[in-house]
């Protein structure tokens, strides 16, 4: 079970994906408490990151050494990337991920993220410098491709590996698809049989069965968890112990989840500050909420409250109801 990455042995292969504004330290923390092979920091945008624009280099420096941390960097020159992959290295960091993936408009309007497929020869100059700037493992995340008639990750996963790339992880859609329709988790074999690294299948990845089903049609040696992680930070343990065995997590329930709700409330506003953290909690409070169908008029006194202390009130009655489907088996 598991594989090497370098030096590294990820002893599970459930990976928690980067999510922008969602994979903060305080969730990051909360998911491997629960248990998770490796997480993936937000992306940092290397060129911002160098010239210290707020919010950025706290990205990285909050939570870079941590022991199952991967630090995510994008960007389109190679210098700005090499130099912040350093600055990333100095900071502790254990593992440092290459964004070609991310399909938002303002992140490839800038040619970075999935734009990256159009110009292969240019992301490989990117991840041949970030390669050679560190002597840490370095992984890449991307897409099929840029679109249905360009499905292009098999080349690209196979020149970052000759760059020094060490693990490969495929999102099951092209970056036209953005989010919508499936994942294509089989198309993804084609990238497995090109590398000789570990490739890892993402994309719509939200149980054991799904994971499974992935596993079984890509050939991958693992399985990336984003969205179906929201609301669950048990998720990836219990993904584990279905596909390699090992204990099941402690699903929390009744006041049981109340409690880890309000701990993880507290945290954010202690990471953020009360005003900041109040507005990011609320996004987590929202799919918490949805897992126990809280009524609509307690759900929306509590994202619209404006004191922490009123938040916590509410907790108990909004959350101490069992699950809309029940208590969560590992088939679900």
């Amino acid at each position: 079970m598991g594989f090497d990455l370098g030096d590294r042995h990820i002893a599970s292969p459930v990976l928690l994906a980067p999510l922008a504004g969602i994979t903060d330290l305080p969730f990051r923390t909360l998911v491997s408490r629960f248990g998770a092979g490796l997480v993936v920091s937000e992306m940092i945008a290397s060129g911002e990151f160098l010239t210290a624009r707020p919010g950025t280099r706290e990205k990285a420096e909050l939570g870079a050494a941590i022991e199952n941390t991967s630090v995510q960097i994008a960007g389109r020159e190679p210098e700005p990337m090499a130099e912040a992959a350093r600055m990333v290295a100095d900071m502790g960091a254990r593992v440092i991920d290459i964004n070609m993936g991310c399909p938002a408009k303002k992140v490839t309007g800038g040619y970075s993220g999935s734009a990256l497929m159009r110009t292969p020869d240019h992301a490989l100059r990117l991840i041949e410098a970030v390669a050679g700037a560190v002597d840490l493992p370095v992984t890449l995340k991307t897409r099929l491709g840029w679109d249905d008639d360009a499905r292009n990750a098999p080349d690209l996963a196979r020149m970052a590996e000759g760059a020094g790339v060490r693990m490969v992880v495929i999102h099951g859609r092209t970056r036209c698809q953005f989010y919508k329709g499936e994942a294509d988790w089989a198309a993804i074999r084609a990238v497995r049989d090109a590398v000789t690294i570990p490739v890892v299948a993402n994309g719509d990845i939200t149980s054991p069965a799904s994971a499974r089903t992935a596993l079984d049609l890509s050939g991958a040696a693992g399985v990336m968890i984003g969205r179906g992680a929201q609301g669950a930070p048990w998720r990836l343990a219990q993904v584990a112990a279905e596909l390699y065995g090992g204990s099941a997590p402690i699903v929390p329930e009744g006041p049981d989840f109340v409690r880890l709700v309000a701990d993880h409330h507290e945290v954010m506003l202690s990471f953020y500050g009360t005003a900041l953290g109040t507005r990011v909690a609320r996004k987590h409070l929202g799919w918490y909420m949805d897992r126990v169908a809280t009524p609509s008029d307690l759900r929306r006194c509590i994202l619209t409250a404006p004191a922490p202390d009123a938040v916590r009130s509410l907790l108990s009655d909004a959350l101490d109801r069992p699950p809309i489907d029940g208590p969560e088996r590992l088939a679900a």
